[in-house]
Parts: structure tokens; C-alpha cells; sequence
């Protein structure tokens, strides 16, 4: 790997960015207040809109900002990997902070993941940032996604040495140069588009501590804008996240459906009931909805979600059931397609490429 004489006193940024006009503004400016990134090194990766010329007009603005271009992308790679190992390669940084265009950060994002680089001796820290939701659609799925995800990746696990389970989000990695090299750097995970998984197991298979947790007031994304981008997204994500394999996406589907299917019936046997006059016919039921209320807020809340979000509970488990489904099909007949690009169905994993 080659790439310019390390600053050992700072932070490189690199955002890939392909088509991100609409973010692309706030996500660099959001860096270039931080004292501790020395460079932000945006990569477009063959952007058709406007992205490149707003990362020009930043670079005016700020000597810290530095446009360049993917490139066509050699056969093997997936979109985003390229763009962040030319990024890497070009950095200066002891650390490198790799983090998507769609993620607006805190002022002291990098000053916080180093802190905690210290602490814990890590060479890799991440955060699962806070979600941004402001359509109907982004507040049933989104928080039933993370749900699902939390019970498969876990913080304590991941964080503990002695476990070999390892994860990190690719919207916030801050990972040592020499930890990074060490692991091949995205090189060695080239194909594969759950790229942050696949890099946190490669440092932590090398004996290397990372550090995962919830970045809430750290860093904070909105991932999609639209009901159309969103299902794309997940359609692409969402079966080899949550297992990849068939007995999982029954498993998963059965689960939600069921709660689903409790509701429901509940609901009925209560309308039932009040027309009866029989008490017991209604308050068992009542009692069921009001359990099952304080189960899923609790949930909600656990995760790093507001409460509130329990009204959407039903159309999210719903969304969540048939997007799973259509994940599951889709890698079945042998393609992903993502932001104009169509890559194998078995390339490895699946993330925001």
C-alpha cells in the first residue's frame, strides 16, 4: 500500500461520495470544524449530479478539503471500497476516519472516537450513528431494522477481546493507519459490500481491540430520502445482515409476523368482547396489548430509540417482513443492484456501497 508521510498528530476523513449533492455540504462541513481532522479527502465516485462541484466550492472555503476521483471501477471492486482505498491511500493521517456522505457530525466526533481509542486500547472504534427519520416509512422500518440487527450484533460481544464477534458501521470508522494496513486495508475486502463487518472482523482476527457502541449525539444520518431508495437499500441489505441464510429469514419473518398476527387478534377479541358485556373477553386481551406495548417501548427505548416510535411498531414489522423477503429473492436470482450499479448476488455481505 502506498501513500503520502503520516501526520502522526492527526485525523484524515474520507467520505466516498456518489451522487450526494444533497448531503454532501453538511457531512464536510460538519469535519472541517474539527480540530483534530488535519484533511477531509473527498473521493467521487463518478457522481452525475452536482457533487463535485460543491466539494470545489468547499475546498475554497477550506484548505483542509480535497477533491478526487474514483475513477472507473476495476473488475472485483464494489463502488464504495474503491473510493475509500484510493482515499486511504492518499491519506496523512495516523488515524483514518472513514464515514459516509449522508452523516452530519457533532464538533468533537473525532476528539470523542479518539478519547475512546485511548481508553480502550483500540484500534478500530465506530459508532452505529443516530437515525434522522422524518417520513412514516423511515419511522416503522428503520427502528425495526436496528432492533433486529441489535439482537445479532452485540456491543458487550463485539467489544470484549475474548469474542470472536466483531461489527462496525461504515457511516462512522475511525481505525489506525498501521491497524488498517496490517489488515489489508480495503484491498483485501474488495468485493464485498458489507465492507464494515468484514473489516472489523479482519482487525479483530488480527488480535486487534476495536470498539463499537451507539453514537447518539456523536453523529447522526439520515440514510434514505425516499420510500423508492429506502426499500432498494434494504432490498440489498437485509438477508445477508441478518444471517443469510434461509432458516434466518424464516425465523425473522415468523417473528414479526406473529407480533403482528397478536395484535390483531387482540384487537378483535376486544371489539368482541365490549360488545358481549363480558369482562374477562376484553380485559385478557386489553391486558395482552398493554404487555405487549411495554415490551416493544422498552425495546424501543433500550436501543437508543424513543418510545414514541411504538405507533409505527405495526406497519414496521410488516415492512420489515416483506423487504426481508424481497432481500431474500433478490440475492436468489443472482443480482444487487445499487445507486446504478449492478454487482453479482454472491459477492460477500451487503452495506451502503
Amino acid at each position: 500500500m502506498h501513500h503520502s508521510p503520516t501526520n502522526s498528530e492527526g485525523v484524515s476523513a474520507i467520505v466516498p461520495a456518489r451522487n450526494e449533492e444533497a448531503v454532501i455540504a453538511a457531512c464536510v462541513r460538519s469535519l472541517v470544524v474539527q480540530t483534530e481532522i488535519g484533511e477531509i479527502l473527498v473521493v467521487d465516485d463518478q457522481s452525475s449530479d452536482a457533487t463535485g462541484e460543491i466539494v470545489r466550492g468547499l475546498a475554497a472555503e477550506s484548505p483542509k478539503v480535497r477533491l478526487m476521483e474514483a475513477g472507473e471501477l476495476p473488475p472485483g471492486w464494489v463502488g464504495k471500497n474503491h473510493a475509500v482505498w484510493i482515499g486511504a491511500q492518499a491519506a496523512r493521517g495516523e488515524w483514518l476516519l472513514f464515514t459516509d456522505a449522508d452523516a452530519a457530525h457533532e464538533k468533537d466526533s473525532a476528539a470523542r472516537a479518539l478519547e475512546i481509542a485511548r481508553e480502550q486500547n483500540a484500534a478500530l472504534v465506530s459508532f452505529s450513528p443516530e437515525q434522522v427519520m422524518e417520513r412514516w416509512y423511515e419511522k416503522a422500518l428503520i427502528p425495526c431494522v436496528y432492533l433486529r440487527l441489535g439482537s445479532r450484533f452485540r456491543f458487550a460481544e463485539i467489544n470484549d477481546p475474548a469474542s470472536p464477534a466483531a461489527a462496525a458501521n461504515g457511516q462512522f470508522i475511525l481505525i489506525r493507519r498501521a491497524a488498517y494496513e496490517a489488515a489489508g486495508g480495503h484491498a483485501s475486502i474488495a468485493s464485498d459490500v458489507l465492507e464494515d463487518v468484514a473489516l472489523a472482523k479482519r482487525v479483530k482476527g488480527a488480535g486487534q481491540r476495536i470498539w463499537f457502541g451507539r453514537g447518539k449525539g456523536i453523529v447522526r444520518v439520515r440514510m434514505y430520502r425516499s420510500f423508492a431508495t429506502m426499500w432498494e437499500g434494504w432490498k440489498k441489505n437485509l438477508y445477508p445482515l441478518m444471517g443469510g441464510r434461509v432458516g434466518r429469514v424464516i425465523n425473522e419473518m415468523i417473528l414479526a409476523l406473529t407480533d403482528v398476527a397478536l395484535v390483531l387478534i387482540a384487537g378483535v377479541a376486544i371489539i368482541l368482547g365490549l360488545g358481549s358485556g363480558n369482562v374477562l373477553a376484553w380485559s385478557l386481551p386489553a391486558a395482552l396489548l398493554l404487555s405487549l406495548g411495554f415490551l416493544w417501548s422498552r425495546e424501543l427505548r433500550d436501543n437508543g430509540f424513543s418510545s414514541r416510535l411504538l405507533a409505527y411498531d405495526l406497519p414496521g414489522r410488516l415492512l420489515f417482513a416483506a423487504v426481508l423477503w424481497a432481500s431474500y429473492r433478490n440475492h436468489r436470482k443472482g443480482h444487487l443492484e445499487w445507486k446504478g450499479r449492478a454487482y453479482p448476488a454472491d459477492t460477500p455481505g451487503a452495506s451502503k456501497g
